[in-house]
């Protein structure tokens, strides 16, 4: 029903919009999330409205008010976490994720936000792996 993502998970920028080469994200004029996508950022910006029903909406006030705002459209439907790394160990450390899943691709790049790092004893139950020589599935719930 709509998903949250940080500020470099939507153009892999920071500071300010008029500095960011990617302003508009990466996706082009039809981004493939077909839902409100709700961008966390510390600079304001008005919505982006593409084709496909995709819309960014630029939240300043923290992961609970994009969660909020997130639910509200959604409704009865699920509202995804896009990443990053960053973004989900807030989501974690506040408690607000119920399940977690990660796909992980045996790429190197390099540097990076390692995703439990500094997050203290996570409450999280492996749930399901599905494993190829391509890529690894991992879904998490959150402990009861």
């Amino acid at each position: 029903g709509a998903v949250v993502m940080g500020r470099r998970m939507f153009s892999g920028g920071e500071g300010s919009w008029e500095d960011d080469p990617r302003a508009d994200g990466w996706w082009g004029d039809e981004p493939p999330f077909r839902v409100p996508v709700f961008v966390l950022t510390h600079h304001a910006r008005e919505t982006v409205t593409k084709q496909g029903g995709t819309s960014f909406t630029f939240v300043t006030d923290g992961i609970e008010a994009a969660l909020e705002q997130a639910r509200a459209v959604a409704g009865d439907k699920d509202v995804a976490l896009g990443g990053g790394a960053s973004v989900a160990q807030q989501y974690l450390k506040a408690g607000l994720l119920d399940e977690l899943q990660i796909h992980l691709v045996p790429v190197l790049l390099g540097g990076g936000t390692r995703l439990f790092d500094r997050l203290g004893p996570a409450e999280l139950e492996v749930a399901r792996v599905i494993a190829s020589p391509s890529v690894t599935h991992i879904r998490f719930t959150a402990a009861s």
